[in-house]
């Protein structure tokens, strides 16, 4: 059985801690005093050796952070905050990341931004909140761009790999791996030219290109040793490890993870990475076949897991127990260890190991002759398996089914070996009604046998369209959810735009395209997190874009919409138009239609008044137009709008009578 090993996301090898002196050197020379001062004391609540426990010093630096002023030294405090916190309380080490994050884009520090957007992206990382990891990853690679820190690249290109390997691409991994490992030999950094080889071996090994892979990690080994890199060194006798399991070098991948753990542990390493590298020894003992020995060190390391919440520890060491439970014969034991893993596995939709364990279980009711629920569980792997692997599970199904129809026919039998007993006992006339009755018997078993095979044929086609539909669904609920989360990244590149523009006129054209890209976000939204992936339910759009569209603005409190509708829903090409239109007259009343902050209402409707009409309603209480005045802004939202209803065949007519009234027809070329 193949061992479930612990790949946390790696921090970085350098301190967080950066000093302010070279930001500050063209400040008045008392200030540049004051800064060092304070400094003085960071360094000593940091680096005063066994002079405070951990709490003493987080303590210390949060009560340095609560009395500073000055943003740069709190942007310091932060980072070393994140640093200490990270190695025991992630939830607050994930607050003082955001608070720094706050501060470096309130004061638009482009050298603090891309650090915080890292350190933010690891914590979601550990806690398995992928999808936020990646947002935040993607942020800062994108900011140690702009200032062009090709060290703050490759640390998060690291990272990056690190997701795509949890999501099993492993090839996109080692694309990333040697874009920071080419960035590392740029500037010669001996510590990231030795990570990236490290991850390399990982990716070559995960690829069973296992020769490579160790070729590198030995290459790190004398890397290491060459410029006593004494952290990059327990990653490098790990990967060491990896390869060697792998090869079915046992013994020598015990040699490897027992040098990388009590390296760790000199080096001081966080519990959680200590973790890891016992879970890593404990694997290459059950494969060596000191199953207890491996059981010991699986159970102390799940305590400790336990009481520092190591979520990603927890399940993968379960997993573990469960394994070594079954090889010990303990099979009680082991179902309760790997249904909890599995539940775990479910709940967080963690897919890395999710079939091999749907394996570990069937296995387990199969040894305890639980027929029905290991077939259950095989066909859950067969089904996570899909066209990604190669599908082996088709002949331990088949034995499976087999084994459970051999017992109730096996039953049958001795029914009817009991009757045909008795019957001859009886007389000789039952012994010819009981071959007749035989006769029969074999001709119902015949046509059963003919029938269950058709239907296991029916079964087996129905269980892959199932999977294919559900794997469509699932690509098309991602491609909403990416185009969504690429709409957003576009907003916020927009904003941070908007945010150095001082000319009003451009400001506000730059809003203006800010809240068409969430009007088209919105809807992207919506896809992926409805049932039905063709349409939009548009009353619930309509009132989730006026809530967007008062936020911009900071109109809440003044100005109020109700959207006087229906339950409608529309598809996409229909509903994209449409809701840029709404959010062109909604940005345009509250820009225009109520003055010095002045009350109102505005009222949307969407009606379908034949099966390929739709009227759309958009109406104010606003002062309305003014006779003889000029045109406000530049005019491209009417041009937008015009545009937009010639595309859906529309005609638009407009009241300025008490307020302003839109009206649209919409002839449709099909039914909505």
């Amino acid at each position: 059985m193949k061992s479930n090993n612990l790949k946390p996301i790696r921090p970085c090898s350098s301190t967080l801690i950066c000093c302010a002196l070279n930001s500050t050197l063209s400040i008045e020379s008392t200030f540049i005093t004051t800064c060092l001062k304070k400094l003085l004391w960071i360094f000593i609540f940091t680096f005063m050796p066994f002079a405070f426990s951990q709490n003493q010093k987080v303590d210390s630096l949060s009560i340095l952070l609560q009395n500073e002023k000055d943003n740069q030294i709190k942007l310091n405090l932060l980072s070393e905050l994140v640093t200490e916190q990270s190695q025991t309380d992630i939830e607050k080490a994930i607050v003082y990341a955001r608070q720094g994050v706050a501060i470096a884009e309130n004061t638009k520090n482009q050298q603090w931004q891309p650090k915080f957007y890292e350190m933010q992206g690891r914590i979601h990382a550990n806690l398995l909140e992928l999808d936020s990891a990646s947002y935040y990853f993607n942020k800062a690679l994108s900011g140690y761009k702009t200032i062009k820190d090709k060290r703050g690249q490759a640390t998060t290109y690291f990272k990056i790999g690190w997701i795509y390997k949890r999501k099993g691409d492993i090839e996109q991994a080692l694309k990333v791996d040697l874009e920071a490992l080419t960035l590392m030999e740029e500037i010669d950094d001996k510590i990231g030219i030795a990570g990236a080889y490290s991850r390399i071996s990982e990716d070559l090994n995960k690829q069973e290109r296992h020769h490579e892979a160790l070729e590198y990690a030995l290459k790190t080994i004398d890397l290491s040793n060459e410029y006593e890199l004494k952290n990059e060194l327990v990653y490098a006798f790990t990967s060491a490890g990896d390869i060697n399991i792998a090869m079915g070098n046992n013994q020598e991948a015990f040699n490897y993870y027992d040098k990388a753990l009590n390296l760790a542990k000199v080096q001081e390493f966080s519990i959680y990475d200590v973790l890891n590298f016992t879970n890593n020894r404990a694997n290459a003992l059950k494969r060596m076949g000191k199953y207890q020995e491996a059981k010991k060190e699986y159970k102390s390391s799940l305590l400790k897991a336990k009481e520092v919440n190591y979520e990603n520890a927890i399940y993968v060491i379960t997993a573990n127990l469960g394994e070594v439970n079954l090889l010990l014969g303990n099979y009680e034991d082991a179902l309760k260890y790997q249904l909890q893993t599995v539940a775990l596995q479910e709940a967080n939709n963690d897919l890395s190991n999710l079939t091999e364990n749907y394996d570990h279980v069937s296995s387990i009711y199969e040894k305890l002759g639980n027929y029905p629920k290991a077939l259950e569980y095989q066909k859950k792997a067969r089904v996570m398996r899909d066209s990604t692997a190669a599908i082996e599970s088709d002949k331990v199904m088949s034995n499976l089914l087999t084994k459970y129809e051999t017992a109730k026919k096996e039953e049958t039998i001795k029914n009817q070996e009991a009757k045909i007993s008795q019957q001859q006992k009886t007389q000789i006339l039952y012994i010819s009604i009981a071959a007749l009755l035989t006769f029969s018997l074999i001709g119902m078993f015949s046509s059963m046998k003919t029938i269950r095979k058709k239907r296991k044929k029916l079964q087996v086609l129905n269980l892959e369209l199932e999977s294919k539909n559900k794997q469509n669904e699932l690509l098309l609920k991602e491609i909403h959810h990416r185009v969504k989360n690429n709409l957003e990244l576009v907003k916020s590149l927009i904003s941070l735009q908007s945010a150095q523009l001082e000319d009003s006129a451009t400001k506000d054209a730059m809003i203006a395209s800010q809240n068409r890209v969430q009007s088209m976000g919105i809807i992207h939204q919506k896809l992926y997190q409805g049932q039905n992936l063709g349409s939009i339910e548009m009353r619930d759009y309509f009132n989730n874009l006026s809530e967007g569209v008062l936020d911009t603005f900071d109109r809440e409190d003044q100005v109020k919409i109700e959207c006087a509708m229906d339950q409608l829903e529309l598809d996409v090409d229909t509903a994209v138009p449409i809701g840029l239109i709404v959010n062109e007259l909604l940005t345009n009343a509250l820009k225009y239609a109520f003055p010095e902050n002045q009350k109102g209402n505005i009222q949307i409707s969407l009606l379908k008044d034949k099966p390929d009409i739709l009227t759309l309603k958009v109406i104010d209480n606003g002062v309305g137009k003014i006779e003889g005045a000029s045109p406000n802004g530049t005019g491209f939202g009417s041009q937008l709008i015009k545009l937009l209803t010639q595309q859906l065949n529309g005609k638009m007519e407009e009241n300025n009578t008490n307020g302003t009234s839109v009206l649209f027809h919409f002839k449709l070329k099909h039914a909505a």
